[in-house]
């Protein structure tokens, strides 16, 4: 069973940085592709970034770009989000997906950016 575990979240002034981390365990990932979504209260889910498990290909959100990077730890199956130059409107919950929407979700994490 796959399981997803986020964890790096809290609170922060507008222009600090945090970790964004998500643990990955219970399958081979080779074939799938690791992102990160956000959800802001009364918003529709928001694409962050992601990053192919097999050749480390990376994409991102037109709202993130040039602020936030993804990177893995194979050893350890486990994906980073960092972010950088925060902002309220980065104020959301976190969620580590693999596969795609439909496939596997981690339980989030709250990242809450203050002016």
């Amino acid at each position: 069973q796959v399981q997803l575990v986020e964890s790096g979240g809290g609170s922060v002034q507008a222009g600090g940085s945090l970790r964004l981390s998500c643990a990955a365990s219970g399958r081979t990932f080779d074939e799938f592709r690791m992102a990160w979504y956000r959800q802001a209260p009364g918003k529709e889910r928001e694409f962050v970034a992601a990053m192919h498990w097999r050749d480390g290909a990376v994409y991102y959100g037109n709202s993130v770009r040039g602020r936030f990077d993804i990177s893995r730890d194979s050893a350890k199956n486990t994906v980073y989000l960092r972010m950088d130059s925060l902002k309220p409107e980065d104020s959301a919950v976190y969620y580590c997906n693999l596969g795609g929407p439909r496939r596997w979700w981690g339980q989030g994490t709250q990242v809450t950016v203050s002016s």
